[in-house]
């Protein structure tokens, strides 16, 4: 079985007790809620990638203010035409803060819409696991930087594929 390696940057940007979110659309077309944020190009530093993919899908500049964990996932992916592959996610969560730009949807992206959501509705919305798991750094802000969640422990209710 191939193996693939992804290592990607996400925000959590909480302000006024709603959270930014951008709704990625699947390869089969379905759609949910994700941290915005996603994978690093070659000799990028997270901290860069997490700036230029927040305002890539939602518009916004925004600062990164601390780190707050990673999050390792691996799962086996099935992909039209291609082999199955053993997928590692490698995904960078920082909390950020909003200090410019204007809300506006990517066009042509992994994502095609960005909005805020309060807190108390993120958990009835159509969504990654990435954004309880980001969420759950952003509360307990655990000194390891790594959310207690074991391996394999199944997603949170109304919570969608890995992205």
């Amino acid at each position: 079985m191939r193996q693939e390696l992804r290592v990607a940057a996400y925000a959590v940007c909480v302000q006024d007790g709603s959270i930014l979110l951008a709704r990625w659309v699947a390869p089969d077309g379905t759609r949910h809620w994700t941290l915005p944020g996603g994978g690093m190009e070659h000799g990028e530093d997270p901290y860069d990638t997490v700036i230029r993919e927040v305002e890539e899908e939602t518009g916004y500049t925004a600062e990164p203010v601390a780190l707050l964990g990673v999050d390792s996932r691996r799962h086996h992916r099935r992909r039209r035409l291609r082999s199955p592959a053993d997928h590692h996610s490698l995904r960078i969560v920082y909390e950020a803060q909003v200090v410019g730009g204007e809300l506006r949807h990517e066009t042509g992206g992994s994502t095609d819409r960005a909005a805020w959501h309060p807190l108390t509705d993120v958990p009835g919305l159509p969504r990654v696991p990435l954004v309880d798991v980001g969420l759950r750094l952003w509360r307990e802000r655990p000194a390891a930087g790594r959310t207690l969640t074991p391996p394999g422990a199944p997603p949170a209710p109304g919570s969608a594929p890995h992205r």
